[in-house]
């Protein structure tokens, strides 16, 4: 049972989440995302359970070490996380997701303490070679909040079963457990060599949400 965080986004071209924590909630964030925190947060650094889950976590293109959080005090107190990079924050509750969603690599910042951050594979090799991020992808579970970072603006999409949608490689931020997840080879001689996109487009099709960057 992952612990139940408030929060807060702000800002606007280079967001930071501030999460407000009750006395012995916490939230895990990767290291180095941290901006500020206040008294009564104690600060703890690990592999978030052992050294596997630290290589795990390296394969997904996070650190070998995870941070976490917890609030020791009596009152509320806060402390805000943001990428080290230009871009925007989305929330995801966990909860009301069917308790898994995927993420593409560097995209997890925080989550509330009790969300798993584990390591899934494409199920499409093709999707592992071509897809410009390789087989790895990053599974965040639980029943809690979750926030990933992406950079430019973000664009959340529903697609419905059966429903297809072509896109850059690059540009796939995360994607729910339902959404099957392909690449295709742009059709056409001049299409791959002038079109601008490469030679691989990603194919997601639903049912379920995506978001884009």
């Amino acid at each position: 049972m992952a612990d139940i965080i408030d929060y807060k986004i702000i800002g606007d071209d280079m967001q930071i989440v501030e999460i407000e924590l009750d006395p012995n909630e916490g939230v895990r964030a990767e290291v180095g995302a941290m901006m500020y925190m206040e008294d009564g947060i104690q600060m703890n650094t690990g592999t978030g359970g052992g050294i596997f889950s630290g290589f795990k976590r390296m394969f997904t293109g996070e650190g070998f070490f995870i941070t976490s959080f917890v609030h020791t005090g009596r009152n509320k107190a806060h402390v805000a996380f943001g990428a080290p990079y230009p871009g925007k924050i989305i929330p995801l509750d966990l909860g009301k997701m069917g308790g898994e969603f995927l993420v593409q690599r560097d995209g997890f910042l925080c989550a509330a303490q009790g969300v798993d951050i584990d390591i899934a594979f494409t199920k499409k090799l093709g999707a592992g070679f071509f897809g410009g991020e390789g087989f790895i992808l990053q599974r965040l579970t639980g029943n809690g909040m979750a926030f990933v970072h992406a950079g430019g603006t973000i664009i959340e999409k529903y697609l419905a079963p059966g429903e297809s949608l072509r896109v850059d490689t690059g540009c796939l931020v995360a994607l729910a457990p339902t959404v099957d997840y392909d690449i295709q080879f742009i059709g056409g001689f001049k299409n791959a060599l002038f079109g601008g996109e490469g030679l691989f487009l990603a194919k997601v099709t639903g049912p379920g949400v995506v978001y884009l960057q």
